[in-house]
């Protein structure tokens, strides 16, 4: 079970390394770019290309679709990045059970948001986790993990490509030993956990009465999507790409400060931040030097 670019190379590794699926399940095709037209998932796009049979239930809580499940009759379900909670009847089914990997360090940001959540709190390492189910959120026994270190120049879309490559890795490792019949589990400490709650729109505003590092923590967070977005007067643009130039310098927070070969420095309330790359409504994503030849920004001029 999977939905999002994430799950495709656990897909894939899965295949590869010879364990028979019996169906892969995702969510529906859902409407895409100005047409509207439906899209089908990345998951079952993969799975269709390898021949395999596709799912796709509007609710996996509903009767029909377990007795889907039911009826394949899997000795064990994965699940990545599937975006449903499964409820007890599913988790029950299979006799070696359900497994989950997951893009934290559990008991670490459980949730929907795990990888930009650690992101913004400025974290410097994250990882993956392997998981027997149950119906908690992310409260299973864990199996296996592995640390990744977070590069403070990678955004979300490349920790994202990276942990989904090693928690591929670790996946087919999880199978291995639950085939073997000597699976490690890991009883998780509730009193460390915390929570990565789903992304909302106020997320995505940038408050310059932050320091620098902060809000340069929450651009990588959310590029390449949503995208951290700020604006001048009327016109609102997306930021993807910044850089502290001045982690201790005051001033009044969200005021210009200076314009530059590569894009204009803002003052935060510590700090200054330059401004990369950049995104205006219906235009595509441009460096900010590039930005700056059709749109007037001046040294003084607020943002918010």
């Amino acid at each position: 079970m999977g939905t999002s670019e994430f799950a495709v190379p656990s897909l894939t590794k899965i295949i590869e390394a010879g364990y028979p699926v019996i169906g892969v399940v995702t969510q529906p095709d859902r409407p895409s770019g100005r047409g509207k037209k439906l899209k089908p998932s990345p998951v079952k796009e993969t799975a269709t290309g390898l021949g395999l049979e596709v799912f796709q239930p509007q609710r996996i809580r509903d009767e029909d679709a377990i007795e889907v499940i039911r009826n394949w009759g899997a000795d064990l379900i994965v699940v990545v990045a599937f975006g449903q909670i499964l409820p007890p009847e599913i988790l029950d089914l299979p006799r070696l059970g359900c497994i989950n990997l997951h893009a934290s360090l559990l008991p670490h940001y459980r949730g929907a948001a795990p990888i930009q959540r650690a992101i913004m709190a400025g974290d410097k390492v994250t990882g993956v986790t392997t998981m027997f189910m149950d119906a908690g959120l992310d409260t299973g026994d864990i199996i296996l993990q592995k640390p990744v270190e977070i590069d403070e120049d990678m955004d979300c879309g490349q920790i994202s490509d990276l942990l989904a490559q090693v928690g591929a890795e670790i996946l087919i490792d999880t199978m291995a030993v639950i085939a073997s019949g000597s699976t490690p589990r890991r009883k998780q400490d509730n009193h460390r956990s915390n929570y990565a709650p789903m992304l909302t729109r106020a997320d995505e505003k940038i408050d310059w009465n932050r320091d620098a590092v902060a809000i340069r923590n929450q651009i990588r967070a959310l590029s390449p999507h949503p995208a951290a977005y700020t604006g001048l007067g009327e016109h609102q643009f997306k930021i993807y790409k910044s850089r502290v130039v001045d982690r201790d310098a005051v001033g009044t927070p969200g005021q210009v400060a200076a314009i530059t070969p590569e894009g204009f420095q803002v003052q935060t309330l510590k700090g200054i931040l330059e401004i990369l790359e950049v995104q205006r409504p219906g235009k595509k994503r441009i460096s900010s030097h590039e930005f700056l030849q059709g749109f007037r920004i001046l040294p003084g001029d607020m943002l918010g």
